[in-house]
C-alpha cells in the first residue's frame, strides 16, 4: 500500500513539475524606439535635470493605422503559440483611468525618487517580455516588400534575450500586416523558442531584480543599529539570502544609510502560485522588519525590476 501511495505522489509531483515548466512568459508587443523616432513618436522626459527622449506609445497608436495592424497581427501570432498577451492599448488605458503619473516621493529633506513613464508602463502592464518591432515597407518595381526586426526584451532588466530579422517576399497588393506575417513566419518559431528557453531558466533560477535600501533623514535607526546582537544590515542580508533562489544576490554597495542589492534572483511565483514582481518581494521584507523589529518602512516600486525600501517611516 505504501508503495502505491508513494507512486501516486511521485506521479502528482511529476505532473506539477510539467505544468510549471509549461508556463509561458506574458508578452506585450510595442513599436521599437527606432520606429518611434523615425515616425515622430518620441517625447522628452526630465530625468533629474537631464532631458531624455522616450517613445510616446499613445501618440504612436493614435497616429499610425499600420502600427495597430502590426501589433494586432504579431499579438495573434504569439497567442496562437500559447503566449499570454498584455496589450499596449489596455495598459495605457489603465494608466489614464487611474490618473497614474510618474511616482515622485519627497522625503523630509526634499530628496525625491522618480519613476520614468516607460517604467510606469511596464509596472502597469506587468508583461514578462516586451516584443519590440521595427518594420519598413519598400518598393521593388510595382511590388511592395517588408524588412523587419524583432527584439525580445526582458521588461525587468531591459536586456535583449531574443532577436530576429528578415526580408519578406514582394507583393503587389498585400497589406502591411499580411506582409509582416508572411515575412516573420520563417523566424517566429525560433524566436519563440528562445523566449521560452529564457523563461524556463528564470523559472529554475529566479528572476533578476534590484533593491535599494535607504533611511529617512529623521529615522531613529540606521543599517548599523543592532537588533538581537546583529546589525540591521546583517539581518537584511540574512533574510535576502534565505528568500532568494539558491541564495543568489550581490550587494553592490552599502553604508550606514544606504545599501544596493542587485542580481537578486527572486522566485517567479509565490508559494500560492501568484506571479511575483520586485515590489511584492520587497513587501515581504518590509513585513519581516515590522513584525520582528517594529520598523516602519515604505516600499516604492520603480518599474518591474527595481524597488526602494525606505526605513524609518512611511
Amino acid at each position: 500500500m505504501k508503495k502505491i501511495i508513494t507512486s501516486i505522489l511521485l506521479v502528482i509531483a511529476t505532473l506539477n513539475m510539467l505544468m510549471a515548466q509549461a508556463k509561458k512568459p506574458s508578452i506585450m508587443v510595442v513599436p521599437s524606439d527606432v520606429w518611434c523616432n523615425q515616425n515622430g513618436c518620441m517625447r522628452s522626459f526630465d530625468n533629474d535635470g537631464v532631458e531624455n527622449s522616450i517613445p510616446d506609445y499613445k501618440k504612436a497608436l493614435q497616429t499610425s493605422d499600420q502600427l495597430v495592424f502590426v501589433i494586432s497581427k504579431l499579438g495573434s501570432m504569439m497567442a496562437d503559440r500559447g503566449f499570454p498577451l498584455n496589450t499596449l492599448d489596455a495598459a495605457l488605458s489603465r494608466i489614464d483611468q487611474t490618473s497614474a503619473r510618474n511616482v515622485v516621493m519627497t522625503s523630509k529633506n526634499g530628496a525625491s525618487i522618480k519613476e520614468n513613464p516607460i517604467d510606469l508602463l511596464n509596472r502597469y502592464a506587468k508583461a514578462d517580455i516586451l516584443m519590440k518591432v521595427t518594420w519598413t515597407i519598400k518598393k521593388n518595381g510595382p511590388k511592395n516588400y517588408i524588412t523587419y526586426t524583432l527584439q525580445g526584451i526582458d521588461s525587468y532588466t531591459g536586456k535583449q534575450i531574443a532577436g530576429a530579422e528578415g526580408v519578406g517576399e514582394p507583393s503587389m497588393s498585400a497589406a502591411p500586416d499580411i506582409l509582416l506575417e508572411e515575412a516573420v513566419l520563417t523566424n517566429i518559431d525560433n524566436f519563440c523558442a528562445r523566449l521560452q528557453s529564457y523563461f524556463d531558466d528564470l523559472f529554475a533560477n529566479g528572476r533578476e531584480v534590484t533593491m535599494d535600501i535607504q533611511i529617512w533623514d529623521d529615522a531613529t535607526v540606521d543599517l548599523e543599529t543592532e537588533f538581537q546582537g546583529k546589525e540591521l544590515a546583517e539581518l537584511i542580508d540574512d533574510w535576502i539570502a534565505e528568500n532568494t533562489v539558491e541564495h543568489r544576490y550581490s550587494k553592490a554597495e552599502g553604508s550606514e544609510t544606504f545599501a544596493r542589492y542587485d542580481q537578486m534572483r527572486i522566485p517567479l511565483y509565490t508559494p500560492q502560485g501568484k506571479p511575483q514582481d520586485t515590489e511584492s518581494f520587497v513587501r515581504q521584507l518590509r513585513s519581516y522588519l515590522k513584525k520582528n523589529f517594529m520598523l516602519e518602512c515604505k516600499v516604492v516600486p520603480n518599474g518591474l525590476g527595481h524597488c526602494y525600501l525606505i526605513i524609518g517611516g512611511k
